[in-house]
C-alpha cells in the first residue's frame, strides 16, 4: 500500500496518503478496515452481504405472468414493427401507436374466436 501513488490534478508535490480509500464488496474484511484506520485512512467499502435464513411464508405473488407480457412483445413484433424498434421520440405518439396496436389485436381476437 505504501507503494501506490495517488493521482490528482492538483499542483504540487503530490500527496502520498488519502483521506479516504473506496472500494468494492471484495475488499470488506476486518483486517483490512483495521489497518487502514491504524494509518488514517477512512476506508469506504460496502459490506459483503451474508444471506443467512431462506425467505420463509407465502412467496410473493406477480400480478401479470411473465409469459403474458413476453407474449404481447411477441405480437407486437410480429405485426407492429414500430413499437418495437420506437422510431417515436415523443411518448405520446408512442402511447397512442401502443394503444391503437392493442385495439387492432383485439378486435381480430374477438372477430376470430366470437
Amino acid at each position: 500500500m505504501t507503494a501506490t501513488p495517488v493521482k490528482n490534478n492538483q499542483p504540487g508535490r503530490p500527496r502520498k496518503r488519502v483521506k479516504v480509500l473506496a472500494a468494492d464488496k471484495g475488499y470488506d474484511s476486518k483486517d483490512l478496515r483495521k489497518a487502514l484506520r491504524k494509518r488514517g485512512i477512512r476506508p469506504q467499502l460496502p459490506k459483503r452481504t451474508r444471506k443467512t435464513k431462506k425467505n420463509r411464508g407465502r412467496p410473493i405473488k406477480i400480478s401479470v405472468p411473465r409469459f403474458q407480457i413476453e407474449r404481447c412483445f411477441a405480437w407486437f413484433q410480429r405485426k407492429y414493427r414500430r413499437l418495437v424498434v420506437r422510431w417515436e421520440r415523443i411518448s405520446a405518439c408512442f402511447n397512442a401507436f401502443v394503444t391503437l396496436a392493442t385495439i387492432h389485436i383485439w378486435i381480430n381476437r374477438i372477430l376470430l374466436v366470437g
